[in-house]
């Protein structure tokens, strides 16, 4: 009964959004009804909005790539995670069925698995349980807690360092022996009200090796991150995030009817492509062991995120 007052709720504010969009010029007459299609002809994804997966689910998958045995012939562990900032779970239908170009549709086409996630502390059509922010959800990814645990319950809320994130925890108890956080956005680490700017001290304490690297833009993070797998002794756990999409979003609109957010989407999907190519062109590859995550942190709905819409409140996660 609740849940069912929860959703007509949840479909009325989505309404008043909607209607606040077409007289914005903004919305490209994004309803729930057509964002429910599109995510569906994504053929890939394995599962439904209705049993999408928690995107704190991303971390127990890595922790337990590292602590799992090594295959036959391996020697090493390796796992990579791109994210695409602001990248909606519809937007995996933009991409055509060539894995060329496409990170996205080359790890699903060698074996990888796709499946729709959510962020925001509890599926949809149930009230959020945090905001579908920046910050908020990489805290969850990364620590596999929600704000409830974590404290990040916006940007600019710097975490405690009572739930480290895998970036140090991995290294702090010896079960990698680095890591590197590759972004361009300063409310990571950089700014004095950043998530992780806390962390950041406790690493430099520690002396850990843990890199925190900003860019000037993506261009900047990708050639960061392209110049660490290229290198013959990467880091053993890379989380990069791109901000394609993100950007796009808040410059004209969330919608993949949106060709300037379609073409960043397509964009930020070509170099995660680029990145899994240098890695699969190491020396070392074959005897390597590579867990490599695409996912993204949260959706959109007009130029903007944080709220209650099924458009923020789904992302994805594609793994191999």
């Amino acid at each position: 009964m609740f849940l069912g007052i929860q959703s007509v709720l949840a479909a009325i504010i989505t309404f008043f959004m909607m209607v606040y969009g077409l007289i914005a010029g903004v919305n490209f007459n994004d309803t729930v009804k057509a964002y429910k299609a599109n995510v569906s002809s994504v053929t890939a994804y394995e599962n439904t909005i209705e049993t999408a997966v928690p995107q704190t689910d991303i971390y127990g998958t890595i922790k337990g790539h590292f602590e799992s045995e090594l295959p036959a012939g391996k020697t090493e562990k390796k796992v990579i995670v791109l994210g695409y900032d602001g990248g909606r779970a519809d937007a995996l239908s933009l991409l055509d069925d060539s894995a060329d170009a496409s990170a996205v549709n080359y790890l699903v086409s060698t074996g990888g698995t796709a499946q729709i996630g959510y962020c925001g502390g509890v599926n949809y059509p149930a009230f959020n349980k945090q905001d579908t922010s920046t910050a908020p959800g990489w805290a969850s990814i990364l620590t596999g807690q929600w704000a409830d645990v974590t404290g990040v319950t916006g940007n600019s809320v710097p975490k405690s360092n009572d739930h480290l994130s895998l970036l140090t925890s991995l290294v702090e108890d010896q079960i990698i022996d680095d890591s590197a956080f590759y972004v361009s956005w300063n409310g990571h680490f950089m700014d004095e009200d950043s998530t992780y700017i806390n962390e950041k001290q406790y690493i430099a304490d520690k002396n850990l090796d843990v890199t925190f690297l900003d860019a000037d833009d993506d261009n900047g993070t990708f050639a960061s991150t392209l110049a660490d797998v290229q290198n013959a002794d990467c880091t053993d756990f890379i989380f990069t995030i791109f901000e394609y999409p993100d950007h796009a979003g808040h410059d004209t609109g969330f919608c993949i009817e949106n060709p300037e957010y379609a073409a960043a989407f397509k964009e930020n999907d070509a170099q995660c492509k680029l990145i899994i190519d240098a890695i699969e062109s190491r020396e070392t590859y074959e005897t390597e062991d590579w867990l490599i995550i695409l996912t993204s942190d949260h959706g959109g709905y007009n130029t903007g995120h944080g709220f209650l819409t099924l458009q923020e409140r789904m992302t994805f996660i594609v793994a191999r």
